[in-house]
C-alpha cells in the first residue's frame, strides 16, 4: 500500500531539470536566467557558453539537463526546444560574523539560490524589432548646411 502518483505538473510537450542550493545570491542569478527566457535552447546554450558571468557554467548544466530529459523521457525534439522558464527561488542564508573595530562584530550573509529551467517543444518566434515610442515621429531628416544657406539667400 503505498502513496499513489501524482498526475504531472508540466504539459506533455514539457521537460524540466532543478537544481538546489546554488552557491549565489539569487539577485545575481536571475541576471543570468533573464538572459535566456524564451530563447531557443541552442541558442542560450551558447549564450551560457561565452557568458562572463561565473554561475553561467552551473546554468549551463542545468539548462542540458533539462535538454537532455525532454529527449530521453519525454521523446522531444532537441531542435524545437525553447526556454519556457527560468525561475530563480531563493535558498538558505548563512550567517557569519566579520571582526569590526573596538571589539564589535557585523554580519555577513551568504545566500543561497534555486533554479528550475522548464523547456517546451515549440517553434521558435521571431522577436519583432522595436520601433519608436507609438505616436512619436521619426525627426526630419536635416538638409546639408550648403543646401540651407542657398535657400537664405
Amino acid at each position: 500500500m503505498s502513496k499513489p502518483t501524482a498526475p504531472r505538473a508540466l504539459a506533455d510537450s514539457e521537460a524540466q531539470a532543478i537544481t538546489r542550493n546554488m552557491r549565489i545570491s539569487p539577485r545575481k542569478l536571475n541576471l543570468v536566467a533573464e538572459s535566456i527566457r524564451n530563447v531557443p535552447a541552442g541558442k542560450a546554450i551558447a549564450d551560457l557558453t561565452f557568458s562572463k558571468k561565473r554561475i553561467a557554467k552551473q546554468v549551463k548544466k542545468t539548462l542540458e539537463s533539462a535538454i537532455a530529459n525532454a529527449e530521453n523521457n519525454h521523446q522531444l525534439d532537441v531542435d524545437k526546444l525553447v526556454v519556457k522558464l527560468a525561475e530563480v527561488g531563493r535558498g538558505l542564508v548563512m550567517r557569519r560574523f566579520h571582526a569590526r573595530g573596538r571589539g564589535r562584530s557585523a554580519r555577513v550573509e551568504k545566500w543561497f539560490s534555486h533554479l528550475k529551467i522548464v523547456v517546451a517543444e515549440r517553434e521558435p518566434v521571431e522577436r519583432p524589432l522595436r520601433d519608436t515610442k507609438p505616436g512619436h515621429q521619426k525627426s526630419a531628416v536635416k538638409k546639408p548646411a550648403a543646401e540651407r544657406i542657398e535657400e537664405t539667400a
